[in-house]
């Protein structure tokens, strides 16, 4: 039997005839796209004069903070309940919901263990308007064992407090966490005292609630001149 070699060829040339067609469409989808590019480009310069015009945001500087020239806060956190031990077979943040029976079985408190109290102050300052203006030099965080570690203002801490455990734990393991792909250290475990990594022109300020005297804190920082850096002391004790 004779095979339909017409029939083939003619299979060809439609073949042909859709390449063809495709080109085009291909051609005619390129030329749009550079219309479309030609368009932003002429369109750039109005939305950068529109973006030159925007308002400023009050009290939030454009230019990054530099710490020679302007002054600005550092928070210490005292007696932080950040402990660790070996339960079961593995390593764990204590606290006093995951392990009120290991606690009493070792004659301690639950209610002492409150590492997410040291959680959320963390956050707290991390996430002020304070740090936002770049104002924040340094955070110390001091644990009740007498660690001493060092928090980067710009750290980005995890919001869940399982996450939040992991990476402490990590770190009163290893005493470093660096950032991924980079040999900058986010948290680092330092010598005490903390008294050597401050500034040498700083005013110290503590919080207590057995004060005999309140002063009003916005009154009393408007007071002193802007060169002096305030170290603000805080106890995150939970009883």
């Amino acid at each position: 039997m004779v095979r339909p070699y017409s029939v083939k060829g003619r299979k060809r040339k439609k073949r042909e005839e859709n390449y063809d067609k495709e080109d085009i469409e291909q051609i005619g989808e390129e030329e749009t796209m550079d219309a479309i590019r030609k368009e932003e480009i002429e369109d750039a310069p109005d939305e950068e004069k529109e973006a030159e015009n925007l308002p400023e945001l009050a009290g939030i500087p454009i230019q990054p903070y530099d710490q020679k020239t302007q002054s600005g806060a550092i928070f210490i956190l005292e007696k932080a309940s950040l402990e660790v031990a070996k339960v079961g077979k593995n390593y764990q943040l204590l606290n006093s919901d995951d392990h009120a029976n290991f606690l009493r079985r070792n004659n301690k408190n639950p209610a002492d263990y409150r590492p997410d109290i040291a959680h959320q102050a963390i956050l707290a300052i991390l996430d002020s308007p304070l740090n936002k203006a770049g104002r924040l030099r340094a955070l110390y965080v001091k644990t009740e064992k007498g660690v001493l570690f060092e928090v980067k203002p710009h750290v980005r801490i995890p919001r869940t407090y399982k996450r939040f455990s992991g990476i402490i734990l990590q770190l009163l393991q290893k005493l470093s966490i660096t950032a991924v792909g980079k040999s900058e250290k986010l948290l680092r475990v330092i010598k005490n005292p903390v008294t050597q990594y401050l500034p040498v022109i700083s005013r110290k300020i503590g919080f207590s609630f057995s004060s005999e005297k309140l002063v009003d804190i916005r009154d009393y920082i408007a007071a002193v001149s802007d060169d002096v850096n305030f170290v603000f002391v805080v106890c995150l004790k939970a009883t």
